[in-house]
Formats: C-alpha cells, sequence, structure tokens
C-alpha cells in the first residue's frame, strides 16, 4: 500500500492478479507509457492553473482511447458480443456528481458524464436514454465495432464456451490484460475531483451495472476529506458503499487517509468478500493506493512533475 505525500494527481487502470511470469517485457512497458502519459496530461491541466475534474478528465481521455484497460475502446465485451460503457465524475468543492451507465456510442464516456452533471438535473443516465442525451449534446460517437478488440472477441468466445462469467478482477496472471480506469486530482486552489471509467465485467447480462458509475461506491470527492476512484469486483463495492465509506471514516472517525483506506479496502472489503483496490488522494496531497490483489495499475505524479507507475505488489 503505497502512501505518498505532495501528490497532485494519480490514477488506476486496473487491480488484479498481475503476474510478472505472464507480463512480457514489451507489455510492460506499454502499460508503463500509457500510464505515464495519462499522468503528463492531467498535470498539464493542473500546471496551467485548471480545475481538478479538468484534468481528471484529461488523464481519463487517453486511458479510455487504449486497447490496454477496460474503459472505451479496450471494453469487454457483454454476452451479445456489445460493449456497454459506464463512468462517473466528482467535484469535492460542491458535491457535484454526473454519471452514465450502460451507453454504446460515446468515444469517451468520462465526458459523457461531465455533460450529466453539467446540462442536466441528475446525477446518472443510462441506457437508450444517455445514449440519445449524448447525441444530443455533439460528443464524439464512434461505431460500435470501433470498441471491439480481437482480444475481446476471443476472451468472449472462451467464456461463452466454458459457460462462465467473469467476475474476478483483471490483470494478465488471469489471462486477462485490461482493468477499470479512473483518476484524483487536487488543484491549486485545494478542490479535489475523482472520476471513473470502465466496460464492466466480461460477458455480463441484463444489463448489468457495477460500481463505476454509482456516486458512492466506485467513485467520491469531497473537498474536507478526499477523492477516490475503485477498481474491483463492482457488486462488493457497491454493497460497502466504499468510496464513501473512506470519506466517512475521516470526516466522522477522524481517521486520517491512509487508516481510512485502509481500514475500507484492505479489511471491510474483503470482509464481505469481495476484492480490488483504490487511489485516494486528501486536500493536503497525501496519497494512498491500497489493493487486495497481488497488482494494480497505478501512478502518480507531483506538482513539479515528477512521474511514478507501477504494476506489481512488491514494487516500492
Amino acid at each position: 500500500m503505497e502512501v505518498r505525500d505532495g501528490v497532485v494527481l494519480a490514477i488506476h487502470g486496473g487491480a488484479g492478479t498481475i503476474l510478472r511470469e505472464r507480463m512480457t517485457p514489451e507489455l510492460d512497458r506499454e502499460y508503463r507509457t500509457a500510464l505515464a502519459g495519462a499522468l503528463l496530461a492531467g498535470h498539464q491541466v493542473l500546471a496551467a492553473g485548471g480545475r481538478a475534474e479538468e484534468a481528471v478528465v484529461a488523464a481519463i481521455r487517453p486511458l479510455e482511447d487504449s486497447p490496454l484497460f477496460n474503459a472505451g475502446r479496450g471494453a469487454v465485451l457483454n454476452d451479445d458480443g456489445a460493449v456497454e460503457l459506464d463512468a462517473s465524475i466528482m467535484l469535492g468543492s460542491s458535491g457535484m456528481a454526473g454519471a452514465v451507465a450502460g451507453v454504446t456510442r460515446v468515444r469517451h464516456p468520462i465526458e459523457a458524464a461531465v455533460r450529466v452533471m453539467t446540462e442536466t438535473e441528475h446525477v446518472l443516465l443510462a441506457g437508450p436514454g444517455a445514449d440519445r442525451f449524448i447525441a444530443q449534446q455533439g460528443l464524439e460517437l464512434a461505431e460500435p465495432e470501433w470498441f471491439v478488440s480481437p482480444h475481446r472477441e476471443l476472451q468472449l468466445r472462451q467464456l461463452q464456451a466454458e459457460d462462465v462469467s467473469q467476475v474476478a478482477p483483471e490483470g494478465p496472471g488471469s489471462g486477462h490484460k485490461f482493468g477499470t480506469v479512473g483518476c484524483v486530482a487536487l488543484d491549486i486552489a485545494g478542490h479535489l475531483a475523482a472520476g471513473t471509467s470502465t466496460g464492466g465485467m466480461a460477458r455480463k447480462a441484463w444489463g448489468r451495472v457495477g460500481d463505476s458509475p454509482v456516486i458512492g461506491a466506485g467513485t467520491w470527492a469531497a473537498d474536507e476529506t478526499c477523492a477516490v476512484s475503485c477498481t474491483g469486483h463492482g457488486e462488493f463495492f457497491i454493497r460497502k458503499a466504499i468510496a464513501h465509506q473512506i470519506h466517512a471514516r475521516m470526516l466522522h472517525g477522524g481517521a486520517g487517509i491512509e487508516e481510512a483506506a485502509r481500514g475500507a479496502v484492505l479489511e471491510d472489503l474483503p470482509d464481505g468478500g469481495g476484492s480490488g483496490g483504490c487511489v485516494a488522494l486528501d486536500a493536503r496531497g497525501r496519497f494512498v493506493a491500497p489493493f487486495t490483489t497481488p497488482g494494480m495499475y497505478r501512478g502518480w505524479i507531483d506538482a513539479r512533475g515528477q512521474v511514478t507507475v507501477r504494476i506489481h505488489g512488491d514494487e516500492r
């Protein structure tokens, strides 16, 4: 579990059984390069005096375009062989939030979540209605096949042949290479923001929605406490309200961010049968990244632009 001071922006790219022996040098470089690029994109916004939520969007956008992650173009496929994308964003300064679930055409779901927050009186739009709203907003769209990668088609065929659903957090060690993405940021005005974007669970059915678009489960931000973005088996994050729980442990229990995140993710989440992790940042720039799995794609950047990227659990 990392604990760092002076962080202004941090990201995750999913938690799972990420084993060194299943990670080729080339793939390792691809992941680290993608994560570093996202951190620099977010930091550029903050360095120019931009708001925390603008930095969150800037960091998540390139991850949504990367086939390495389960968000946007790299999203998993549902049982019908299609993508259903979820995303959310929350502002620590006001508590305003927006989210979309089960959308199918928007290139950058995190931008759709922002539009829900800024252009409607709602917090969460889902399914065909959300797709119509996105089209009306003029956001960049892509054809459904643009999101589908050969790896994801193979993954779906394997799961269907085995007649099982993919329910575990993902990583190369489990045969799946991608993960939900998320970002937390602290701007020069002292405001926090958090955002999360995902394709959900492979071979999902019945319109399943996980924690990523659920405010309080997968995403939370409040200036007086912290900004949090989660990744893992979403049903357990929803049942435990993990993102909000970290906030509540700080606000009502007097815990610091390290104690709060450790208690929620490393103790309470496994106690309920769940697994995964999060990135969490407070308004003093203190950052933590607890996770219960062997690895989590993660990185952070300080105010000077110093980038740190890590993948495996034993990296320090």
